[in-house]
């Protein structure tokens, strides 16, 4: 860079004030070094005032692009005499105190000793030599305690018998985020555990039919039973079932019971949060909601049931609305904002995607006919009056069950 022109500080100053919005940037690091010599000494950096050493080292980093701590070690080099970029050398003939036979003597004693911490590997090394008399360990017992975890990190140690725990994919269901072509049967299923009972919830993507069950605890002896329950009470064939990566669905008691039904079976990406976000939405404004946080009784599992199966998931999805998702907007972050134009029952989409495919999706026997009867027998209203009666029944009953415990 030619700056011959700028002699004084005071053009110096104009120069960094007309050039506020100017970037200027050297590219090679040997033409850096060379400007920072040249100016320093151009300018008599070491008998400049402190005002005029600021203005120098503003100007110097404006064209080299140095923070000031480095450009202030830069200085002072090129002050004291020329500035020169030193030539890095890497050590290649380096001596090495320990040698690989010695890193097998420490390995051995860790396999013997089940790896006890630095300190006390040191002091069996140093019995081996000086109380025992082993010649074979007059190197190694030298070592400092620090560098036995060095040593324990070499590629000649960890290549034998010590081994991190390695990641293993568990041969049950497939990771990733299930595909539904816009067909009703892809359920996502979650578990909300309430003390001595346990919900489990189930939510269709497509249509959000919904079917809760209870069981008092997650074990093979209830679950398998549960889960059979679950999958009857939807009116439409099922082709997939989604869940976290919790143990209670990723067995092989569940595996087992799904394959023979010819279901699919999907689980959760892991920092993929929103794969299961849809039933974990209706854990809180569905179950939470209805069933509260209090404690519930054990006994009342078949009435909670009965009322689940009877009153509640009738009511869920023949009368309660959900919002559908009508259009995705994107902004200029291209962050998504889903638009949730349509509200309606779960059975009312069922039959909107029915009558749009051409196809029931229906499970044989059952038809729209028949379940017509069951959504319009009673008002909206009117069976939410039966559900909340069942309820308040319910947790009367809990009450007195807590009372007499």
């Amino acid at each position: 860079m030619d700056d011959l022109r700028l002699n004084t500080i005071d053009q110096i100053k104009e120069f960094l004030k007309g050039s506020r919005e100017l970037i200027v940037r050297l590219n090679s690091i040997e033409e850096k070094y060379t400007f920072i010599d040249e100016t320093v000494d151009r300018f008599s950096y070491g008998s400049l005032k402190k005002k005029e050493k600021r203005t120098i080292v503003k100007y110097l980093k404006k064209i080299t692009g140095y923070k000031h701590s480095q450009l202030f070690r830069l200085i002072d080099r090129a002050t004291i005499g020329e500035l020169i970029r030193k030539p890095y050398k890497r050590l290649t003939d380096y001596h090495r105190k320990y040698t690989p036979y010695d890193i097998k003597l420490l390995e051995k004693t860790d396999e013997l000793h089940l790896r006890l911490n630095a300190h006390a590997t040191h002091e069996i090394m140093r019995r081996e030599y000086e109380v025992f008399h082993h010649q074979e360990y007059n190197n190694v017992f030298r070592i400092s305690v620090s560098h036995i975890d060095n040593l324990r990190k070499s590629a000649v140690y960890t290549s034998s018998w010590v081994n991190g725990t390695k990641a293993r994919e568990i041969p049950i269901g497939i990771t990733g985020k299930p595909v539904t072509n816009n067909h009703p049967g892809s359920i996502r299923i979650d578990t909300v555990s309430q003390r001595d009972v346990c919900h489990i919830n189930s939510v269709d993507e497509i249509t959000q039919w919904q079917i809760v069950i209870c069981v008092p605890q997650i074990s093979e002896r209830y679950l398998l039973p549960a889960l059979k329950i679950l999958l009857k009470e939807y009116p439409f064939i099922i082709f997939n079932f989604h869940s976290d990566r919790g143990s209670e669905f990723i067995n092989r008691i569940v595996a087992h019971l799904l394959n023979k039904l010819l279901i699919r079976q999907t689980k959760s990406r892991s920092r993929h949060c929103n794969d299961n976000a849809l039933v974990e939405g209706k854990n809180g404004s569905v179950i939470r909601k209805n069933m509260g946080y209090s404690h519930i009784n054990q006994n009342l599992v078949d009435k909670i049931n009965h009322f689940y199966i009877n009153y509640f998931n009738p009511y869920l999805n023949y009368h309660r609305p959900c919002g559908f998702v009508t259009e995705i907007k994107k902004d200029f972050k291209g962050r998504e904002r889903k638009i949730y134009g349509q509200y309606t029952t779960p059975y009312e989409k069922l039959k909107e995607i029915a009558k749009q495919e051409n196809k029931s999706f229906l499970k044989p026997g059952q038809s729209f006919e028949k379940l017509d009867i069951i959504a319009y027998r009673e008002s909206d209203n009117e069976f939410a009056k039966k559900v909340r009666e069942k309820h308040n029944e319910l947790f009367e009953l809990n009450i007195f069950f807590h009372g007499k415990s």
